[in-house]
């Protein structure tokens, strides 16, 4: 008689400065079959130095935290382990705030007020690969304001803005401190998001719009 293998638990990390959040959540979350939160933390920082040993493969990130923010977080993230999921949870429902946070790559926004098991709902769609946002998130903002692609990230904007200079992958990754691998997927996903082909497009491109002085340290 075979037996038949469990199916892989998706692996949570909640990251909040309100411990009684965190742990509402978690509690919530673990009632879920297939759904193992393998983490808790209270700042940005925290899930920057710990994300390859939780290995997670969805991110429940808070907007604001102290020291580093959400966004910056989310970024970070994303150049360590590009397929993890960032979920954004925040008490914010401004469009801009929802639309900056897609823009920095998160995959979906959750207002903290939404009822527990959507957030679980919310964390099967990313897994599928789809984007999510809640009722209250996509009554926010206009499909011009959610449709983000053509939007540079602080990182991308700082990429682009050595690779016009004539930099090199790996002059830019030893500028700062990334590996050439993660400026190359930068570099891809810029040209992507700005149908640009060749880097003298990208060069022209940032001649042109001028919009990228100033970002050389906005890390």
């Amino acid at each position: 008689m075979t037996t038949s293998t469990p199916a892989p638990q998706t692996r949570v990390v909640i990251v909040d400065d309100h411990p009684m959040v965190a742990q509402g959540i978690q509690s919530v979350l673990e009632d879920h079959e297939g759904l193992h939160v393998v983490g808790t933390l209270g700042t940005g920082r925290a899930v920057i130095e710990q994300l390859d040993a939780l290995d997670p493969d969805v991110i429940l990130m808070d907007l604001n935290m102290p020291g580093m923010g959400g966004l910056t977080a989310t970024e970070l993230v994303l150049e360590k382990r590009p397929g993890t999921r960032v979920l954004i949870l925040s008490m914010h429902d401004s469009p801009e705030y929802i639309s900056t946070a897609l823009s920095h790559g998160a995959m979906g926004y959750i207002l903290k007020d939404v009822p527990t098991d959507e957030i679980a709902e919310a964390i099967e769609a990313v897994m599928r690969g789809e984007r999510y946002l809640c009722t209250g998130a996509k009554g926010a903002i206009t499909p011009r304001s959610a449709d983000v692609p053509g939007a540079l990230t602080g990182r991308e904007q700082t990429i682009l803005l050595n690779l016009a200079q004539g930099l090199s992958n790996k002059d830019v990754a030893t500028a700062l401190d990334i590996s050439v691998r993660t400026v190359e997927t930068h570099r891809k996903n810029i040209k992507r998001k700005l149908g640009i082909s060749s880097t003298a497009g990208l060069t022209r491109y940032a001649l042109e719009h001028g919009v990228l002085q100033g970002t050389g340290n906005a890390l």
